[in-house]
């Protein structure tokens, strides 16, 4: 079965969402192409080479904060039509510029899908 291109999944990244916090790193999802889930996320990668461990990655759904690491069969990353979603990296802020982050998870009948996008940080 062929999975979904990447150029379609880039258009869930909001641009201009990437942003440092005062203890890491942000950006937002927002799903417009149709709800769906994943059962499995893989480690973030910044600018193809920086992996991120799963526990200092974190989504905020529906008010209740889940680390990457948590994700699975019963737990799943959900997306649902036309919401937004809020993902956090705790640890060293991104440096002023431009910065790819690479996101991929594991969906059920799809296997393994995502995409990368290239954002600006203006500062800390």
């Amino acid at each position: 079965m062929p999975g979904v291109p990447a150029f379609i999944l880039r258009r869930l990244y909001v641009k201009g969402s990437l942003q440092n916090t005062t203890n890491g790193w942000r950006f937002t999802l927002k799903n417009s192409l149709g709800s769906g889930y994943a059962h499995g996320l893989i480690p973030l990668r910044v600018d193809e080479s920086e992996e991120i461990p799963l526990e200092q990655t974190s989504f905020e759904n529906d008010g209740v904060t889940v680390s990457f690491d948590q994700v699975n069969r019963e737990n799943t990353f959900g997306l649902q039509m036309n919401r937004s979603i809020v993902i956090r990296v705790i640890g060293e802020q991104l440096s002023r510029g431009a910065h790819r982050i690479d996101f991929v998870c594991v969906v059920p009948g799809l296997g393994q899908i995502g995409f990368d996008f290239t954002d600006e940080v203006d500062g800390a």
